[in-house]
């Protein structure tokens, strides 16, 4: 008995203790800014700021611009977030309208950061979207309980990061070679969020943030009472029940819409006098200048544009320094890329009944959606692919290690002596035709169609086929006979 009675009173001691140490004289307990701004949480705060806060204001500064602008609010809503973690620790929890008073000043912050996307776009929009969306996950700080409609705060602060790292990415992919400091802000933009700010919630306030049961309460600011207002006058007396006389605003008032029509139908006046009469002379079916014949000669026939698409207009040009862009050329048949080198490629789509020139070393050359298309190239590094065309021919004057032809209705492949170790590969096409020179420098061209997905290189003076080799003995056969024949004549 003596063991629990000293408990008790120990325990009853350490409470009154408490209350102690909260309490002030001009209120109830409570706990000072002083004693709020050196709380470990709050402490970790400043420490976020300064490192990861501290990063995007570095690199933005060599950005300046709107970037600079938008950053400089960041700064301002995670001083806001500061203030606010320190009122929690003062103030009870409050109700739905006090939340709403308490997250003012964080709101306001996070509309001006908004406020900077609208409008005309400007050079930065991915920038100012990318730290407009993310200022969203401070709103874990309104987090109140399960039902409060919010994911917990560190599922909240990664969502709401997601959404932001969309515009985020563009401008890691925009800049990935142009400019360094802006990879650096999108990179520290995001450590800020993640892993920053997670982690900080995570071991602060992973069940939202903790409101003081003994501080001062937050009260939203009551709705302006009206005074004391005089009496309604009395309503006026109806029309006596038993007058025999309709009221005179219900006879002035003159009617409207619908009541109108049906009201001088009902008065017996003829409802048709004003309307004109048509005479046998105005009516289609005796007009002489409508007949049902549509003559030839007026109709407007269609001519396309020899040069224009209809899928856009017509580009040959030079793209990052990097890719060579050819486009919807209808007609061409003097295209020349002259000026290029082995690091740029060559993307030709959508051009009909033109020839192209590539005149120089390249990486790489694609063919896509081409109807009747001509190409002739010099040497290419990596390969020369044939994509989505029908009746394309493809000429290649020195070396080509690679041809691919995939989804392909005709295509005919001119190959050099140089080319004559080049692999290539056919898949779900039809008439593809590989023309190669005889073997005497004059010598007639011979040629031979190639399976479809068969992986064909050129041997000697063969075509082979991996893995069936039942071409290879057509095509042996017909080398024969072509180095026979040539004998004889000769």
């Amino acid at each position: 008995m003596d063991e629990k009675l000293v408990q008790r009173l120990e325990a009853a001691v350490t409470r009154l203790e408490a209350v102690t140490v909260g309490f002030r004289g001009g209120g109830g307990p409570t706990e000072s800014g002083a004693e709020a701004a050196s709380d470990p949480a709050i402490v970790a705060h400043d420490d976020l700021t300064a490192e990861f806060v501290g990063r995007v204001s570095v690199a933005a500064g060599k950005i300046g611009g709107k970037v600079l602008e938008v950053t400089k609010i960041l700064e301002e809503a995670f001083s806001v977030q500061k203030e606010l973690l320190v009122k929690v620790k003062q103030s009870q929890k409050p109700n739905l309208a006090g939340l709403a008073e308490f997250l003012k000043p964080l709101n306001e912050v996070i509309m001006k950061a908004n406020s900077l996307t609208e409008g005309r776009r400007s050079d930065f929009f991915n920038h100012l979207k990318t730290a407009a969306d993310s200022l969203g996950a401070l709103a874990w700080i309104g987090y109140t309980g399960k039902d409060c409609g919010m994911s917990l705060p560190i599922a909240h602060v990664e969502e709401s990061w997601q959404m932001a790292e969309f515009y985020n990415n563009k401008i890691l992919v925009e800049y990935k070679t142009k400019d360094p400091n802006h990879v650096e802000w999108a990179k520290a933009l995001k450590e800020l969020y993640v892993p920053g700010l997670r982690d900080y919630v995570k071991r602060f306030y992973p069940l939202g943030p903790v409101w003081n049961p003994t501080g001062k309460t937050t009260v939203s600011a009551p709705p302006k009472a009206s005074g004391p207002s005089a009496p309604a006058p009395p309503c006026a007396p109806p029309a006596s029940l038993f007058s025999s006389e309709p009221s005179q605003a219900s006879s002035s008032r003159p009617k409207e819409g619908m009541a109108a029509v049906f009201q001088e139908i009902s008065s017996g006046k003829p409802v048709t006098s004003g309307l004109k009469k048509v005479t046998d002379d105005m009516k289609t079916k005796n007009r002489a200048d409508r007949t049902g014949v549509v003559g030839l000669s007026k109709k407007e026939s269609r001519v396309s544009s020899p040069s224009f698409s209809k899928a856009g207009p017509p580009k040959l040009e030079l793209q990052i320094g990097r890719k060579w862009v050819v486009e919807n050329q209808i007609g061409k048949k003097n295209l020349v890329i002259d000026d290029c080198d082995a690091k740029q490629s060559v993307y030709i789509f959508g051009c009909n009944d033109s020839v192209l020139k590539i005149q120089g070393k390249v990486n790489n050359i694609t063919i896509d959606k081409c109807t009747k298309m001509g190409v002739v190239f010099s040497d290419v590094v990596a390969a020369c692919e044939v994509v989505n065309c029908n009746s394309v021919e493809v000429q290649c004057q020195g070396s080509a290690p690679t041809i691919s032809v995939d989804n392909t209705a005709g295509c005919q492949l001119y190959l050099s002596k140089d080319a004559l170790g080049a692999s290539i590969t056919t898949a779900k096409s039809s008439e593809i035709n590989v023309m190669v020179p005889g073997a005497e420098s004059d010598g007639d061209w011979w040629g031979a169609c190639i399976a479809t997905a068969i992986y064909s290189y050129i041997e000697g003076w063969a075509v082979c086929n991996n893995p069936s080799f039942s071409l290879w003995r057509v095509i042996e056969q017909l080398f024969i006979c072509f180095n026979s024949s040539s004998s004889s004549s000769s």
